[in-house]
């Protein structure tokens, strides 16, 4: 018999970078994060954030270019390089 493994949720990874021509940031998708059973975060980065700075949201999928839910979960992360400096 076998048991079908239920699909943890995910999250994204953001780098917002601000421009002087726009008011707004520029949201870049740098990767995904997974919520361990202690609530810990697994994170896999495709990219490295210049600005040091990760914003991760819960998965929303969207159709027709625009999302499906929302979700008012978000957290905005600094991380500093290893000598101790943040990036």
């Amino acid at each position: 018999m076998s048991e079908m493994k239920e699909k943890r949720p995910f999250k994204v990874v953001y780098t917002i970078v601000e421009r002087k021509d726009s008011k707004k940031g520029i949201w870049y998708r740098i990767g995904t994060a997974w919520v361990n059973h202690d609530q810990s975060l697994n994170v896999k980065l495709d990219a490295h954030p210049t600005n040091g700075q990760l914003h991760i949201r819960d998965y929303e999928p969207y159709e027709n270019g625009k999302r499906v839910g929302t979700s008012p979960e978000s957290t905005t992360y600094e991380f500093a390089a290893a000598d101790g400096r943040l990036s």
